[in-house]
């Protein structure tokens, strides 16, 4: 019989965390349960071959956004990791903590307990930090970061544009100053890509009492408003594997609302109308659905130094072959290799734009590389005021749930687009990227007006993969909560919500560091550990942020 004290659904960034902390001392018996199935291929280890798991049915749930009304009625895809390590194994692999002040919030929204100087110390023990900042950075921890070489003079000199427009220079965003220019932070080490299946699961799986089954969860069992096990469907037979303390649901912010639902947890209306018996009415259960949308804006290089030297198929399998032999050269880096995080005006306390640099012309998808030299910036505001949901389409747990993210709702996002786009533009025109610089290859000069620029948005906005806040984490007695601040599913017993999905805010940057923090912290609660005590260390604010935005 498949029993154990704890039964985690998802093996991705917060499900192998927890597996890991939930066993370590031997006590626990722990079974962690997915649907994907092996990690090992080249396409997932490989970091720069990250665009090829993302589109593989394979590995990826192949959910969508229903058609989205603010963006002329496009259909956006949402990947999710279905594979050892979940999203974790399908990434970019960078890695951002979030800023102080995020968690901040977190905490006045009823998140107590969640406030930055409280996840700090999860943060530190789960790092092994190479090259960050002293007294800020884990360094024993199972989760490698490290920054790229930077061997293409274009991750400094955008770096340099940056400080020659006004703004800051940050040495690690992930230390006490986020804000600025800088090297981006990968989960890469020794050439593989370094999920969450590396850093947790596998150690995790050596112990004797942890073990992974292969199976489609198809609801929690509930007994008397009880969680007791879960639900599955493994090699076309339905089966329960019993949890004798806790149920825990790390799907991922479309799997664990989906879950719950089917399981008679959610808006009781919506359940009723697919015929499923309502457990606990919990009317915020799908709601709150938030993401981060991306501009790619494209410069031509007239200096032919960028990676479009190497896109042809001889140079591909040369880095292949490096990479294959020796873990080492360009098939070891995920290219993202400088960042920036700056604010959009003055009065905005902390940033609210991020940047990622590429020195190539070329889709995240891999898809429609330019025709020629350049280099870009992945661009987008943090903190949009849009609000979407997952809702059921039936009460088959084969069927992929609706996903309406509204993209693009609230007027501010259109205005903060904007102004992502001209402040881009002012950076590639600095002195330093003169040598370099030839014409805009998108959106184009050509698009100089609001309307141009909005069309050109409404076209070409894609999402950065960073879904979250579905089962938001509150005060218990906020009707809008789905987890109290220790996890708990409000209205039943015995089960929780560990994943990206109970984010009240989403957070600044990729969502892979935060979550791994969430199953770290999770684990103590479930545990009923002491959390671990609260750090003193005050985060740098910019000291002329109600002056200017630099």
């Amino acid at each position: 019989m498949l029993e154990a004290d704890y039964v985690i659904v998802g093996s991705g960034s917060a499900g192998c965390a927890l597996a890991y902390r939930l066993s370590e001392d031997g006590k626990n018996s722990v079974i962690v349960i997915e649907y994907g199935g092996t990690d090992m291929g080249p396409f997932i280890q490989m970091p720069s071959a990250l665009s090829f798991p993302m589109n593989m049915s394979l590995y990826d749930w192949g959910f969508s956004s229903e058609p989205e009304p603010h963006l002329g009625g496009r259909v956006l895809a949402t990947p999710r990791g279905k594979v050892i390590g979940g999203s974790s194994s399908i990434n970019g692999m960078v890695y951002v903590r979030g800023h102080a002040r995020d968690f901040d919030h977190w905490a006045e929204a009823g998140a107590a307990g969640w406030s930055f100087a409280d996840v700090l110390p999860y943060y530190k023990r789960m790092e092994h930090s190479h090259g960050g900042e002293e007294g800020w950075r884990g360094t024993d921890g199972p989760l490698h970061v490290r920054r790229g070489t930077r061997k293409n003079p274009l991750y400094q000199i955008f770096v340099e544009a940056g400080r020659e427009a006004g703004f800051e220079v940050t040495g690690d965003y992930n230390g006490a100053k986020q804000e600025g220019f800088g090297p981006m932070e990968q989960t890469i080490h020794l050439g593989r890509r370094w999920s969450a299946a590396n850093a947790y699961l596998r150690p995790a799986l050596k112990r004797k009492n942890v073990s992974l089954v292969s199976g489609l969860a198809r609801k929690v069992v509930m007994e008397s408003h009880r969680a007791t096990g879960v639900e599955i469907e493994a090699r076309g037979k339905i089966q329960v594997v019993k949890a004798k303390r806790e149920v825990i649901l790390a799907a991922s912010s479309i799997n664990s609302p989906k879950l719950l639902m089917l399981s008679g947890i959610g808006p009781a209306d919506q359940l009723k109308r697919h015929g499923i018996e309502v457990v606990a009415d919990r009317p915020g259960v799908g709601q709150n659905l938030q993401d981060h949308l991306e501009l790619y804006i494209q410069q031509e290089s007239i200096q032919p130094i960028t990676l479009y030297s190497v896109l042809n198929p001889f140079s591909k399998a040369r880095i292949g072959l490096q990479w294959l032999l020796f873990k080492s050269g360009l098939g070891a880096t995920n290219h993202f290799e400088a960042a920036a995080f700056v604010r959009s005006k003055a009065g905005v306390e902390y940033p609210d734009i991020q940047y990622h640099f590429l020195p190539a012309a070329i889709r995240y998808d891999g898809k429609a590389a330019a025709k020629s030299h350049g280099f870009q910036a992945h661009v987008g505001p943090m903190r949009s005021k849009s609000r979407g949901a997952v809702t059921l389409r039936s009460a088959d747990p084969r069927e992929k749930p609706e996903i309406r993210f509204n993209y693009m709702s609230h007027p501010d996002d259109w205005s903060d687009f904007r102004h992502c786009i001209r402040l881009t533009r002012e950076i590639f025109g600095q002195a330093a990227f003169e040598p370099f610089r030839g014409r805009e290859l998108s959106p184009g000069d050509d698009v100089q007006s609001d309307a141009d620029l909005d069309d050109f948005i409404r076209a070409h906005v894609e999402s950065a993969y960073h879904p979250c806040g579905t089962c938001r984490m509150g005060r218990a007695d906020d009707p809008a909560s789905v987890v109290d601040p220790e996890c708990r599913v409000i209205g039943v017993e015995g089960l929780r919500v560990a994943d990206s999905s109970i984010f009240p805010r989403i957070t600044n940057g990729n969502l892979n560091g935060p979550s791994i923090m969430t199953g770290e912290k999770a684990a103590d609660h479930i545990l009923g550990k002491t959390p671990l005590p609260p750090s003193n260390q005050e985060p740098w604010i910019n000291p002329h942020w109600q002056a200017s935005d630099r």
